[in-house]
């Protein structure tokens, strides 16, 4: 599975981005998807997850209320809509894939994502 993010970019706080992950291959439909981020200087850190389904969504307390994933299925995609931005938001986003199939297992850490993007830049001002 590769998977290349998109959509990023410079937002005002408060604004909203809407970040895209398209995936190759065949099994996109079979696999957890994760969002994570990575501010410099600091660890990457969860964002949320999607199960393979899309009839589960869970996030980080950070941005509960704030963010939303979804998933298209049919073309291959997964979306982390960003709103009500603050400046500490800014980071490197990335997305994950799981490789187990059909896992409804909760995935939050990074050593559970076996295949990531390669990040695309969010930056957001005051």
């Amino acid at each position: 599975v590769q998977l290349v993010e998109s959509g990023g970019g410079l937002v005002q706080a408060g604004g909203s981005l809407r970040l895209s992950c398209a995936a190759s291959g065949r099994t996109f439909s079979k696999h957890t998807m994760g969002w994570f981020r990575q501010a410099p200087g600091k660890e990457r850190e969860f964002v949320g997850g999607i199960l393979w389904s899309g009839l589960r969504t869970y996030y980080a307390n950070s941005v509960k209320g704030r963010f939303t994933i979804s998933r298209d299925n049919a073309k291959n995609t997964v979306y982390l809509q960003m709103n009500s931005l603050k400046p500490e938001d800014t980071a490197v986003y990335y997305c994950a894939a799981v490789a187990s199939w059909y896992s409804d297992k909760t995935t939050t850490h990074t050593y559970e994502y076996d295949y990531w993007g390669q990040g695309t830049q969010v930056t957001v001002s005051s």
